[in-house]
């Protein structure tokens, strides 16, 4: 069984050395920052699975740090989930925004989180376990195995779950998923994520593949076509 990392990044001592308590109980290595600007450093250094972080920080809050993380290749695959009192819709867009992969608000319950995060692990393991599965469409090359899509020989980086959109998409070509649909398979049904995350994540791939292969269908929600150039 891996021995899962986890940085705890809170500039309130009290929440940090409570999380921390509770993680290593439950067999974790738990790291702690105070900041945005010390999270992203060692993080570096730890490679942690799952960050959990605050947004109000000094220095550095936790939305810029989570987009700075989420531009380290070797960060790629980590998840972060914030847990803050910022209770406000905007917060929460903001966040899915740069990469979050959960946001829950404060108070915390410690024994829930762990449950949450075991839930995330154990999901993660069994993707692990799945078969290898390599898609070829045109010039694409999608490798689930490696999480690296290819267009022609040039490897293409893409955070995870954008990578995951385009695998879900590409799969199955020219059948058309709703928003719903996506959040279900992508995100899951034990996380809250608003449909416009969707949108984010599909405008993201879409700068980084071009704009001809995702298309949007009014009303409906999104496919995938390519035609051959």
């Amino acid at each position: 069984m891996k021995d899962y990392k986890i940085l705890v990044v809170d500039d309130a001592s009290d929440i940090v050395e409570m999380l921390k308590y509770n993680l290593e109980k439950e067999g974790y290595k738990v790291k702690t920052a105070s900041d945005g600007k010390t999270a992203i450093e060692m993080a570096k250094r730890f490679l942690p699975d799952l960050i959990l972080m605050d947004i109000m920080m000094p220095q550095m809050d936790g939305v810029e740090a989570c987009r700075l993380i989420r531009e380290q290749p070797e960060l790629q695959n980590t998840h972060i989930i914030f847990l803050t009192a910022r209770a406000e819709e905007y917060s929460e867009i903001a966040a899915f925004e740069v990469g979050a992969d959960d946001y829950i608000v404060k108070p915390i319950k410690p024994r829930a989180l762990a449950s949450r995060i075991s839930a995330l692990f154990r999901k993660e393991a069994k993707k692990a376990d799945e078969a290898a599965d390599v898609i070829k469409i045109g010039k694409f090359t999608i490798d689930k195995t490696s999480y690296t899509l290819y267009i022609g020989e040039e490897p293409v980086s893409l955070p995870k779950k954008e990578f995951e959109l385009l695998y879900f998409l590409a799969k199955t070509p020219k059948k058309v998923f709703s928003r719903e649909e996506l959040l279900q398979n992508i995100w899951g049904t034990d996380v809250y994520v608003l449909a416009r995350t969707v949108d984010v994540h599909i405008r993201r791939v879409r700068e980084k593949i071009g704009n001809d292969y995702i298309k949007t269908i009014k009303g409906v929600g999104y496919k995938f076509e390519y035609k051959e150039e």
